[in-house]
């Protein structure tokens, strides 16, 4: 797809100088829910507005961001956090920044996922709490950070457009900050002119030379909504299907084509699955056995029991690490798809003892603390496998107080490591490393990041873990094979290499009957495939087999 000539973008940088000719104001009113703010200030963004003239978009240096550089930062760091209010003008009256704190943190935590490679689920909730963002700001924050990401790839479609140049050209931080905008422009019900304007206003912040070039772009966008641009730049559906749907729901192309071959090539239930993976997931928690039942918990915590899982209980929001019951070890945070996969390896008929049970690749915790609780339940004691240190340490702060121990070691050392002998353990589940395509709507980042190329080891590891795991199961035992992706290669390619290739008897038990009654959508077995769009959950990939 090519956008239009060069001197397109030069027109614009033009017009953005002397304002565009759609009515709009350039500046004044902003706010995240059409709430009129006060007067804005040129603090933390001091370049004089003569000093857009003759550039076009920022300088154009390559993919880097300035060293250092935080919008509104300008001399001592103000109280209140990194973009406190707290500034002194003239005759010492507050003076409010030139951007709102909420979007300050949005465009900060969208930078640092670009810049620093970090996860927007970890450096997003740092960040609220380090400016103490709550409620209806919190919120707006959070939308603003996961839908951008979410959309970055149709975003930068638009923009590369309305720029008339490679989105990649325009300096990173002035790209980030048009993806803010462009996405509160198309996908947010804030008024067109506060989202320019506020735009601008932080462009003014990390590029000053850049504000005319990011006020005509914006205002070109602001000239269609997400459905026009779409029809403007999708390939037609008639020609190049998975392209279409790339670009309407903002996916990579190898995502699309994976998810459809999982679906059977039913195109119309990929597009569904893609609509729920822009959705903003909801929060489930699981009720540990024993220690917490789910609806006494849905009603401490203001829930709802969950639909299949008996452990699941649904929030509707709020920060679910600050409860009581997550505080206590009653409860933790875990997709109602996870719980189910868990459970379904503790439900599973077993004859002959059933003691010993292993967590072959356990980090975080969140399937070893629900099989640690289950298994304290039956008498059972879990072995728990991390090879990572710090997740290792994660497994045991998520397994206090349960018959949980744990190693860290590499899995695939059954065998070799005295502590996982062969044919020794009654259950064991693999929940193995995997690209996480099943879970993009919760890591929005993460559709942006892989690449096909990281198949070929991911699955060389996923089917060594597998047959770890078959030597170290007993004959009669049960193994769960696990992944948060549904893409073939990772599911029953690596599942049906490695009971070929593992030199043991290998039956498969049908995984269907192990999930809750009623369940829609679990195919024709012996394995299941959970869906976002189907049940709510992650997609979650399940595989029982038994060893002979």
């Amino acid at each position: 797809m090519t956008g239009p000539s060069e001197s397109r973008g030069e027109r614009f940088s033009e017009e953005g100088r002397r304002g565009p000719s759609t009515g709009r104001p350039s500046g004044g009113e902003r706010g995240g829910s059409g709430r009129a703010e006060g007067p804005r200030s040129d603090e933390g963004g001091r370049a004089d507005r003569s000093g857009d003239r003759g550039r076009s978009f920022g300088a154009e240096r390559g993919d880097r961001y300035p060293r250092g550089a935080r919008p509104g930062q300008g001399g001592d760091r103000p109280r209140g956090g990194q973009f406190g209010a707290d500034r002194r003008g003239a005759g010492g009256r507050p003076v409010r920044p030139a951007v709102d704190l909420p979007r300050q943190v949005a465009y900060q935590a969208i930078a640092a996922v670009h810049r620093d490679d970090a996860y927007a689920n970890l450096v997003l909730p740092a960040m609220l709490r380090e400016e103490g963002l709550v409620g209806r700001d919190a919120a707006f924050a959070t939308e603003l950070t996961y839908g951008t990401l979410r959309q970055t790839g149709t975003l930068d479609a638009i923009i590369t457009d309305a720029a008339g140049r490679d989105v990649q050209r325009i300096d990173p931080p002035v790209r980030d900050a048009l993806r803010l905008g462009a996405y509160q422009l198309l996908h947010t019900r804030v008024p067109a002119h506060a989202a320019v304007s506020s735009t601008v206003d932080l462009v003014r912040s990390v590029g000053p030379g850049a504000t005319g070039f990011a006020n005509a772009v914006l205002r070109e966008i602001a000239g269609r909504d997400v459905d026009a641009w779409v029809a403007k730049l999708a390939p037609a559906t008639e020609t190049d299907p998975v392209g279409h749907l790339a670009l309407a729901y903002s996916h990579p192309q190898w995502i699309v084509r994976a998810f459809a071959e999982a679906l059977g090539g039913d195109l119309g239930e990929t597009e569904r699955l893609l609509i729920e993976d822009n959705e903003r997931p909801p929060v489930h928690l699981c009720a540990r056995p024993g220690l917490a039942d789910p609806v006494e918990l849905a009603d401490e915590v203001g829930g709802a029991p969950g639909a299949f899982s008996p452990y699941a209980v649904y929030l509707s929001g709020g920060a679910p690490g600050e409860l009581r019951a997550v505080a206590e070890g009653r409860a933790h945070v875990q997709d109602e798809g996870s719980q189910l996969v868990a459970n379904a390896l503790a439900v599973a008929p077993l004859d002959g003892p059933d003691g010993r049970w292993l967590d072959l690749c356990a980090g975080p915790g969140g399937k070893a603390g629900l099989l640690g609780a289950l298994a304290a339940q039956r008498g059972a004691q879990v072995t728990a496998v991390e090879v990572a240190e710090h997740r290792a340490r994660l497994v045991e702060q998520a397994t206090r107080g349960l018959p949980v121990s744990v190693l860290a070691t590499d899995g695939r050392t059954v065998g070799a490591d005295p502590k996982l002998p062969e044919g020794h353990f009654d259950r064991v589940l693999v929940d193995a490393p995997c690209t996480g395509l099943g879970s993009l709507r919760r890591r929005p980042e993460s559709r942006w990041r892989r690449q096909p190329s990281d198949l070929p080891p991911l699955t060389r590891l996923q089917r060594e873990l597998l047959t770890a795991a078959l030597r170290a199961v007993r004959p009669g035992g049960l193994v769960a094979y696990v992944t948060c992706s549904p893409h073939t290669v990772e599911t029953h390619v690596t599942v049906t290499e490695a009971a070929r290739r593992c030199g043991l008897p290998v039956d498969f038990v049908d995984a269907r009957p192990l999930l809750p009654a009623g369940m829609p959508g679990l195919g024709d077995g012996p394995t299941v495939q959970l869906w976002p769009h189907r049940h709510g959950t992650d997609a979650m990939f399940l595989a029982v087999l038994r060893r002979g």
